[in-house]
């Protein structure tokens, strides 16, 4: 364990609800960041544009008013604060970069942590991935069978409505039956 990291009290599910899915990208926003390092929002933006290089636009980006009202919808309570921008959004990439401009202990503790969880988190959809695959190979070996297993069952039916008709009767005949 590297030294300082048990001081770092940030839980899975905490980091967890501060993913967010925007613009096709896993990405967590600014503020939240700047509360789990334990460190202002202004510090955090103030250190990533003196380092605005390091931070491409696949690492970082703003969002929009409208993406920002999209996810303030989804709160019932607002937790944003009276910012006077718009919040940046970090790929995975940029929370990376973000341990290479704040050189605080818990930064990089929690840096390794949310690291961790969105190593897990491609380890699920991969495996979620892999089921799925195997269901649609499934599918199409059902669905190539499809037709064979309704002509089965047509003959089945075709069989027991023979079993119905009524058949002459075969093998020996007392002599009191008739032919």
């Amino acid at each position: 364990m590297a030294k300082g990291s048990a001081s770092v009290a940030v839980t899975e599910e905490k980091i967890l609800n501060r993913i967010y899915y925007i613009r096709g990208h896993k990405v967590m926003l600014d503020h939240d960041l700047a509360n789990l390092y334990d460190v202002p929002t202004k510090r955090l933006n103030e250190q990533v544009k003196r380092n605005l290089a390091r931070f491409p636009a696949d690492f970082m980006f703003q969002l929009t008013a409208e993406e920002l009202e999209n996810l303030r919808s989804q709160f019932a309570t607002s937790s944003w604060g009276g910012r006077r921008g718009l919040p940046y959004a970090f790929t995975e990439h940029g929370v990376l970069m973000l341990s290479s401009v704040l050189n605080s202990e818990r930064a990089i503790d929690v840096n390794i942590q949310i690291m961790r969880i969105y190593t897990k988190m491609r380890e699920m959809l991969m495996a979620s991935q892999e089921i799925l695959l195997k269901l649609e190979q499934m599918e199409r070996k059902v669905d190539g069978h499809g037709d064979d297993i309704q002509v089965i069952f047509a003959y089945l039916k075709q069989l027991n409505n023979r079993a119905q008709e009524p058949r002459p009767r075969i093998g020996f005949r007392r002599k009191d039956e008739q032919n």
